[in-house]
């Protein structure tokens, strides 16, 4: 972590008393929530606030997505648009964050066309904002940071959207290279935080009322390879198991390549850890496996679920599909559809397979036409339905512990939540019941909810 002291105090000189607001928007992924949630901690040590309208703000923070080019140019959209707000407020400051900055094409693309932006900060740099802001605040026209710093803010106290739900990184970077994915590129290495730091981490959080804790990484499964300390993924879940407290444990993403035994010794033992496991499969064909670069086929991926139902028939699993990826023959797909059939997933997060200038897969070619990849995403999305509607069913006469998370959006006096299963659960509740465990026996299902009343 970078000193900032000194920068720190000079900017609450100049800003004075005004608490000058700070308008922050993070896309894509969880992970860049977190980082998001850093960059309005430094923001608040700085002295700002924080407000929902961009047009009220005196500085602007976007957080940024590369995963997909389509995230990209609509993030360029609305940079663009915000040529405006700096017309009608020339001491507004503008500025790009997150994994689209962290490469540094698009960094020089953001000084060459956009002069309405003045700070561009990379993945690993976000301890250099107070520096680049500094820099702004005394009038340059333009400061960049996109260099790659072995820095977890640790002593960077994130301002969090939630007081009940908490994400928590414990690692960064990837070391996979699927040959569609641009997260090593923009994200670096995998660099695993010290077990300790987490640990303390949690114990906080959880000693101030929160009650979920969503450890996050690229591919947590690989946790603590790089650390001098004994410590894996399992064994850190068994650590955090220990803490006092009632509150449950989740993680994401899980890369089966490395999804073990001990992990799942680990889920099922440790009774924080909640009961769902997200294992992203991509694909049904072993040999659209291989061509992405996952690492395992079908058959080792059934292994892992096999080991779980042999365990809890029931579990819950949930998954990531990509449809129509380069040359996708319909035997491929077929095996996608087979193999929702054969988990029966209570959830799946499908997408069509958008080109990704940087990755290996963006130069495979690629005979399907986007006409049969829509077709094909429709029915994956049927037979999923088909899936869910009757393995939701499962759960109906069952009492499901529920974490009451929000007021349901199309019943009044209804509240929803999610079970330790990652399920949905809708049911009849009071308001100040949100953020608080509740009993919910379940009296009915859909395709992608149950439903219930409080027990007792």
């Amino acid at each position: 972590m970078k000193d900032n002291t000194a920068a720190i105090s000079e900017i609450k000189e100049i800003i004075g008393d005004d608490q000058p607001k700070a308008y922050i928007r993070s896309f894509g992924c969880q992970l860049n929530v977190s980082d998001g949630e850093k960059i309005k901690g430094l923001l608040r040590q700085m002295g700002y606030s924080f407000t929902e309208d961009e047009h009220e703000a005196d500085l602007i923070i976007l957080n940024t997505c590369a995963v997909r080019e389509s995230a990209e140019d609509r993030v360029f959209g609305i940079v663009g648009s915000m040529k405006k707000l700096k017309e009608l407020k020339p001491s507004l400051i503008i500025g790009i964050a997150g994994c689209m900055t962290a490469q540094s094409h698009i960094a020089e693309k953001i000084k060459k066309s956009y002069p309405q932006v003045d700070i561009v900060l990379g993945t690993s740099a976000i301890s250099a904002l107070p520096r680049l802001l500094l820099e702004a605040l005394r009038g340059a026209e333009f400061s960049a940071d996109i260099s790659e710093y072995d820095d977890f803010s640790e002593v960077v106290e994130q301002v969090r959207d939630s007081s009940f739900k908490a994400s928590v990184p414990i690692m960064f970077g990837c070391n996979n290279f699927c040959t569609y994915c641009i997260v090593p590129h923009v994200r670096g290495r995998e660099r695993s935080r010290r077990a300790d730091d987490i640990a303390a981490e949690v114990c906080q959080l959880v000693k101030s009322g929160y009650k979920e804790i969503m450890l996050l990484g690229q591919n947590v499964n690989s946790y603590g390879k790089d650390l001098e300390e004994d410590m894996d993924f399992p064994k850190l879940l068994r650590r955090l198991n220990e803490i006092e407290g009632d509150f449950w444990i989740r993680f994401m993403s899980s890369h089966p390549k490395d999804a073990s035994k001990e992990l799942i010794d680990a889920i099922f033992d440790c009774e924080k850890v909640a009961k769902h496991l997200h294992l992203p499969v991509q694909s049904g064909s072993s040999e659209v496996l291989r061509r992405m670069n996952r690492r395992y086929t079908v058959e080792k991926y059934m292994e892992i679920v096999d080991m779980i139902r042999s365990r809890a028939p029931g579990f819950s699993l949930t998954t990531d599909l990509i449809v129509g990826f380069p040359d996708e023959s319909d035997e491929d797909f077929q095996g996608t559809l087979d193999i929702i059939r054969r988990v029966k997933y209570d959830n799946i997060y499908s997408f069509i397979y958008s080109k990704r200038s940087g990755t290996p897969a963006a130069t495979m070619a690629d005979g399907t036409s986007e006409e049969e990849k829509g077709r094909r995403m429709r029915k994956l999305l049927e037979v999923q339905r088909e899936v869910s509607t009757e393995h939701y069913k499962r759960f109906v006469g069952r009492t499901m512990r529920v974490l009451a998370d929000d007021t349901a959006k199309k019943k009044n006096g209804w509240l929803t939540g999610k079970s330790s299963e990652f399920i949905i659960v809708e049911f009849e509740g009071d308001s100040s019941l949100i953020g608080q465990f509740v009993d919910v026996e379940i009296t009915g299902s859909m395709n992608w909810a149950v439903t219930g009343k409080i027990k007792g």
